[in-house]
């Protein structure tokens, strides 16, 4: 009886990272900003309080402001979560 040796080639497989997009917060001139802070931090939960602040003050001051930047889906969930409390966000992906 013989013993077959199989070899097998070594192949190492580069994964890409996944795209990712940015969620952005637009400056609207409806909801107070206490209600911007409150969406932030119900929404993305990974949002402090203080980081809240700054992306609220950011979108007020320069009209525009990033949220987060992650996987496509998430900011997806993310962005219709900031629509359906009637702030105006979009996502971008990040470059």
């Amino acid at each position: 009886m013989s013993v077959e040796t199989i070899e097998r080639s070594s192949t190492s497989t580069i994964r890409k990272p996944a795209p990712r997009y940015r969620v952005l917060l637009h400056n609207d001139d409806f909801n107070p900003m206490e209600y911007v802070v409150e969406c932030l931090v119900q929404v993305v939960p990974s949002l402090t309080p203080p980081q809240a602040v700054d992306i609220m003050m950011q979108a007020h001051s320069a009209g525009v402001a990033l949220v987060i930047t992650c996987a496509l889906e998430h900011a997806e969930f993310y962005c219709e979560g900031l629509q359906s409390k009637g702030l105006t966000s979009s996502i971008e992906p990040d470059e």
